[in-house]
Order: C-alpha cells, then sequence, then structure tokens
C-alpha cells in the first residue's frame, strides 16, 4: 500500500549547498510536492540539522566545498546509519562507485544532473523507503 504525504507528515529533503543553480532547480521539484529542501554548506550543518529535524533523504554533491562528499556521507551515516543518501558526481569511476556501495549511498547520479533521473530516483527510494509514491 502506498502512503499519501499526508501520511509521512512533513517531508525534508536536506541538500548540499552548491555554486551553481542546483538549490534553484531542487525547490522547483520539491515546492509543488511540498516537500521542505534544506540546504547545508558544510558536514557540521548536515549534523547540526539532521539532529534537529527529520529528514527523509540527503542529497549530496562529491564536489562541494569545503569537504568532499564522501567525507559528508560518511558523517552522515556515522549519525544516521539508515538515512538515504542520493550522490552527485562528475567523477563516477569505479573506486567511487565502490566506496559509495560501502557506505550504502542509494544512488550516484552524473553531474550535469539531469532532473529526470534525479526525479526517477527519489521516486525510487521514497517507495522503497517510506511507501510513498510522491515523486510518481
Amino acid at each position: 500500500m502506498v502512503k499519501s504525504l499526508s501520511q509521512l507528515g512533513e517531508i525534508n529533503v536536506l541538500a548540499s549547498q552548491a555554486n551553481w543553480a542546483w538549490p534553484e532547480a531542487l525547490r522547483c521539484i520539491f515546492q509543488p510536492r511540498g516537500i521542505n529542501l534544506l540546504i547545508a554548506g558544510n558536514p557540521a550543518d548536515f549534523v547540526n540539522i539532521i539532529r534537529r529535524k527529520r529528514i527523509h533523504t540527503t542529497i549530496v554533491d562529491m564536489e562541494s566545498e569545503p569537504s568532499d562528499g564522501l567525507a559528508v556521507v560518511k558523517i552522515i551515516k556515522m549519525n544516521n546509519p539508515l538515512l538515504p543518501c542520493i550522490l552527485l558526481t562528475s567523477t563516477a569511476g569505479k573506486s567511487l562507485l565502490g566506496k559509495a556501495l560501502q557506505l550504502d549511498v542509494f544512488s550516484v547520479i552524473d553531474k550535469p544532473v539531469n532532473m529526470r533521473i534525479l526525479q526517477d530516483q527519489l521516486h525510487r527510494l521514497f517507495l522503497k523507503k517510506y511507501r510513498c509514491g510522491i515523486f510518481g
């Protein structure tokens, strides 16, 4: 049985801050669905936000400053091992994919991000983890 948005309550997605139009593009996907987008500028922000709010998924940019995305995912998983993460990267090689698999990253998406692929992955994630078809 697929849950509705109201059954999940407030939905929060936490994403890396970026020096490009990334947050605005995400807002275009999330706002019409009633999803809150929270932005973290560094690993400490990720930890602080996760401690204060219920986060349903994180979207981490591998090349975000000031630290690399895998380090951010490690920190997230240390504090909340069941929180699903999507990793964005422009260097999706065998080594990175292996490390992402070890960290139980839900999905790795190539940059520049195809927003249709991102929505498809979010749909899969929310169906699998929360039984919610909000992105369908």
